[in-house]
């Protein structure tokens, strides 16, 4: 089966989040099937462009018409002669060639630019693919231009729309139907919601098949407060609907064998942890302290991470014997305040407000407690890469969270973390005293930061359901 991505980021060549990981491990995981050729087409970012360690050839150019628009397209593939998967460029300085990937007011026209172009680029590759999977806002006009426009060309090739984060929907206002997309009005219905043009809509409207990150948030999204606005439009489409929890690549966040690290360590011989700590405290400047828990937050700092629910128990949280360490970036006020708590702590908390994904894996690697209180998280992989490398997650039990952190129990042997359900401060609370209890019982941690470890939070098995979904849109 020959199965075309079509994303706006890819890990490693551009990543700004889950995406890129995502866009990087399923097809990697998929490729290693003899059934399977895999195809990834990205625009052809600045930032990929004018990076020297990454090497593209060009294959063909051409031009679109987009509405009124006549623009160019620039056809490239990178040349990597390893990697059995092909990845392609749609190249146009105007659109792309830019300091940065979202936020410009034209963002709209941008990726109706690009899920066009993936459509013109189809015949100038080595094979038609057999299905193309969609992912986000900037991709779901691809099963809209496939009605509209290229029906009798690929009406017969089937797609399938992953909804990664339902809260950016690209929206457009309504004008930017007969101004961009120029398409005839048969159509415009499945695109028009609360009089606003909504790429995301049209997606799941039109797609064959539509994705959510995790079955959990696959049924949150039928309820107004998850689905943004949506959720009769989820509801209406149910049937088509599923729910495949992300996964991520183990090779990547491998404590026995990952560089950078102060000390490599497996589930069976966790001395290198105890190492990794022991050097993560003296770089944040926490105190050196063997016998004291480290708490890590490693999370864009925006609203719906669950942040507020710390502003309210700080002063309980920290009259315990524990420490805290902050890695992201995000809203001013959310970074003031874990700056404020770092300087009337010293020693005890430290912040740091940057991406730095070395950092974040020492930090992954010498932390004992990994803490993602989210309001709303449809899968969330920093749960998992924590798993990874031993550190017991704390979490609240929404989205992927759900599924992938059942609640420990002591007596039956269960469970990968400690949880809570209601989004409320003293509950959070509530999951971390369990957990800080939990670490200083110390033979019942060991078994569960190796229970942790040994957890299967690899593609393996969700990679099975994609081919499962691949071959029952084709069949439909």
């Amino acid at each position: 089966m020959n199965i075309l991505f079509a994303a706006s980021e890819c890990t490693p060549l551009i990543k700004t989040g889950g995406l890129g990981d995502v866009i990087q491990a399923l097809p990697a995981r998929l490729a290693q099937r003899p059934d399977c050729q895999l195809c990834i087409i990205l625009p052809y970012y600045a930032f990929i462009k004018n990076n020297p360690d990454i090497q593209t050839e060009f294959i063909d150019n051409f031009s679109l018409q987009l509405s009124w628009r006549v623009q160019h397209v620039g056809l490239f593939r990178l040349v990597s002669p390893d990697n059995p998967i092909k990845i392609y460029f749609i190249d146009n300085e105007y659109y792309f060639g830019r300091p940065g990937i979202y936020g410009f007011s034209d963002d709209g026209e941008r990726y109706a630019y690009f899920s066009k172009a993936v459509l013109e680029s189809i015949s100038r590759l080595p094979c038609i693919p057999d299905v193309i999977h969609c992912h986000d806002w900037q991709t779901a006009l691809i099963p809209f231009f496939i009605h509209a426009e290229y029906a009798r060309k690929y009406g017969h090739i089937p797609t399938v729309f992953t909804i990664h984060n339902i809260e950016y929907q690209g929206k457009c206002e309504m004008h930017f139907y007969e101004d961009v997309l120029g398409e005839p009005d048969l159509w415009k219905n499945a695109l028009t919601f609360d009089n606003h043009i909504n790429c995301l809509k049209g997606g799941i409207e039109l797609a064959d098949g539509v994705t959510t990150v995790s079955k959990t948030y696959a049924e949150e999204l039928k309820y107004p407060f998850f689905a943004h606005g949506l959720a009769d439009i989820i509801k209406r489409h149910e049937k088509k609907l599923v729910g495949i929890v992300n996964g991520i690549d183990p090779d990547l966040y491998d404590p026995v064998h990952l560089t950078g690290l102060a000390a490599n360590y497996s589930a069976n011989d966790l001395s290198g942890k105890a190492i990794n700590k022991e050097a993560l405290q003296k770089e944040l400047g926490l105190d050196v302290n063997p016998d004291v828990p480290l708490i890590v937050i490693i999370s864009r700092l925006v609203p719906h991470k669950g942040l507020e629910l710390i502003r309210y128990v700080w002063e309980d949280f920290l009259t315990w014997d524990c420490q805290l360490a902050i890695l992201g970036t995000g809203y001013p006020e959310y970074e003031d305040m874990f700056r404020k708590a770092a300087k009337k702590h010293p020693g005890k908390v430290s912040a740091t407000f940057a991406f730095d994904s070395r950092l974040a894996n020492r930090m992954y690697a010498g932390a004992d407690i990994f803490l993602m209180p989210s309001k709303s998280e449809p899968c969330g992989l920093s749960q998992l890469i924590a798993m990874r490398y031993g550190t017991v997650p704390v979490v609240r039990e929404v989205g992927g969270l759900r599924d992938t952190v059942p609640t420990f129990s002591k007596e039956e042997k269960t469970g990968r973390g400690f949880t809570f359900q209601s989004y409320n401060a003293h509950d959070m609370l509530d999951a971390i005293g369990r957990a800080i209890a939990c670490y200083f019982d110390k033979e019942t941690w060991k078994d569960l930061i190796k229970t942790v470890m040994e957890a299967d939070t690899s593609w393996n098995a969700s990679a099975e359901e994609y081919m499962k979904l691949y071959q029952t849109v084709r069949k439909n």
